[in-house]
């Protein structure tokens, strides 16, 4: 005689059935996010582009890869309509997932570190989630397995699951709309596409797509000082460690799993005053408020730049604004906090505004 189990679920299926809808319909609405170009001399035969992810719902680039991993786990029969979410993140990604989960009907805890900006923990409590503090930032991860299975919960564990959760070959994923927008421009295959490493899915995604569609377009990696993604890619180690950085959203004290070293062309380490230096910087000179990862990223399109001219290059660069600089009016954008942290923005201010003068990166500290 033949057995089987059988464990269907008509309600729970027409529960995930709406969840899907209701995360899909958020896509929907919408749209996509902008692509501004940033002004550069003319005469340079090169543009320069910004990415505007900080226009989505809640506000940031996370707001993608939160929407992938609530389709990812509800897809995969992980969460349901009792399920508490809980996620290992240090702002922005805990940010987008409370707002998912709100629209949802379901609890969120957000595990993070205690050095987290008061404006994030605002943000996220604001959406309807809790959050859980640590003060070890390398301890986010099994507390919150801990949390997890202290109460049935789906631990989201980005680190781990945002290099799959996204289709990386389209679906209005960040690389084909970066490519998509880029279609009618003078240079429509970007020479670089720059991009931060937090989970490693964003520079997955693109790196895949651009390989997948064969567009000769490099990807280059900035890491802020103190994060263990630079050290892994120069060294080949995927087991660094290292103190953890003071850009939110980039930079991890360990080489998280979505980190796909394999797809990325050029790494950049830049230091913490030079991003901070390079948010300032894009707001005074294209009037647009970014946060800390965004200078990062403006730091190192700046020094592609710079080689392209050495080189009688010309082509284009894109890169992303990850969030706006209103997350972070208690730290990047206070002269106390810097003071109080040791950094001097002064050298790599004067270093950007020679970039725009020459096209040339003059040495700094």
């Amino acid at each position: 005689m033949s057995r089987t189990v059988d464990r269907r679920d008509p309600g729970c299926r027409a529960w995930i059935a709406e969840a899907v809808r209701l995360v899909e319909a958020d896509a929907n609405r919408s749209a996509d996010t902008h692509l501004h170009a940033f002004p550069l001399p003319p005469e340079w035969g090169i543009d320069l582009y910004l990415k505007d992810e900080s226009v989505h719902p809640t506000g940031s680039l996370k707001h993608r890869l939160a929407r992938s991993l609530f389709l990812y786990g509800l897809a995969n029969g992980w969460i349901r309509e009792d399920t508490t979410i809980i996620e290992a993140s240090s702002g922005s990604t805990a940010v987008s997932e409370a707002y998912f989960a709100r629209l949802l009907g379901l609890p969120f805890v957000a595990v993070m570190p205690a050095s987290t900006s008061p404006e994030k923990i605002e943000l996220i409590e604001f959406q309807g989630g809790r959050c859980h503090l640590v003060d070890d930032p390398a301890a986010i991860y099994d507390e919150s397995r801990r949390l997890a299975a202290e109460c049935g919960g789906h631990f989201m564990d980005q680190f781990t699951y945002a290099e799959r959760a996204t289709d990386w070959r389209g679906n209005n994923n960040i690389a084909e709309s970066i490519f998509e927008q880029m279609r009618l421009e003078r240079y429509p295959e970007p020479t670089w596409i720059v991009v931060g490493a937090g989970t490693g899915g964003t520079s997955a995604t693109i790196g895949r797509y651009a390989r997948y569609r064969r567009f000769q377009t490099r990807l280059a990696v900035v890491d802020p000082e103190g994060s263990a993604f630079f050290g892994s890619f120069a060294d080949g180690d995927p087991e660094r460690t290292a103190a953890g950085s003071r850009i939110e959203g980039i930079g991890r004290p360990r080489v998280e799993p979505s980190f796909l070293p394999s797809v990325i062309d050029r790494m950049i380490r830049v230091p913490d005053a030079a991003s901070v230096a390079a948010m300032r910087w894009t707001r005074a000179v294209s009037g647009r408020e970014v946060g800390g990862s965004t200078g990062t990223n403006m730091w190192g399109a700046a020094e592609l730049i710079a080689e392209m001219l050495a080189r009688g290059e010309r082509g284009s660069v894109v890169t992303l604004i990850c969030d706006g600089a209103e997350r972070y009016t208690g730290t990047y954008g206070s002269d106390a906090w810097l003071e109080a942290q040791g950094l001097d923005i002064e050298p790599y201010l004067a270093a950007l505004d020679e970039f725009l003068k020459t096209g040339k990166m003059p040495a700094t500290p």
